[in-house]
C-alpha cells in the first residue's frame, strides 16, 4: 500500500513540474505577435503583419515536423532556415529601435534555450 501511495505522490509531483516548465505547448501566432505587441510597443498595422509572418511559420514548422517523421535532427537542420527568414521579416517591419529591442529578446531567448530553459516564455 506504501509503495502504492509513493508512486501516486512521485508521478503527482512530475506532472507538476512539466506544467511549471509550460508542458510543451507552443504558442500560437496570435499569441506570439502579441507578445511582441506588448514588449516592442508595435502599432497594430506592425502587429498584424508579424502575426501573417508567424502564421506563415508555424506552417511550414508543421510541414517540417511531418516530413522529419520524429527524426530530431532533420527537424533542427530545417528549422533554422525558416526561423531566421522569419526574424528577418519581422526586422524589416520594425521601427530601428524596435529591431535593436527585437534584437535583444532573440539573443535572451537563445541564451535560455543554451542553458536548457527552452525558449517559450517571453515570445
Amino acid at each position: 500500500m506504501k509503495k502504492i501511495l509513493l508512486m501516486c505522490c512521485f508521478l503527482i509531483g512530475i506532472s507538476a513540474v512539466s506544467r511549471a516548465q509550460g508542458g510543451g505547448q507552443r504558442r500560437s501566432p496570435e499569441e506570439m505577435a502579441k507578445g511582441l505587441q506588448t514588449q516592442l510597443k508595435l502599432t497594430d498595422d506592425q502587429t498584424a503583419k508579424i502575426t501573417t509572418i508567424y502564421q506563415d511559420q508555424a506552417t511550414k514548422m508543421d510541414s517540417v515536423r511531418t516530413a522529419a517523421n520524429g527524426d530530431r535532427d532533420a527537424m533542427r537542420q530545417a528549422r533554422m532556415p525558416i526561423m531566421k527568414a522569419t526574424n528577418d521579416k519581422v526586422k524589416a517591419i520594425l521601427t530601428p529601435e524596435q529591431s535593436t529591442a527585437y534584437d535583444a529578446i532573440l539573443k535572451e531567448r537563445m541564451s535560455r534555450m543554451g542553458q536548457g530553459g527552452g525558449g517559450g516564455s517571453q515570445n
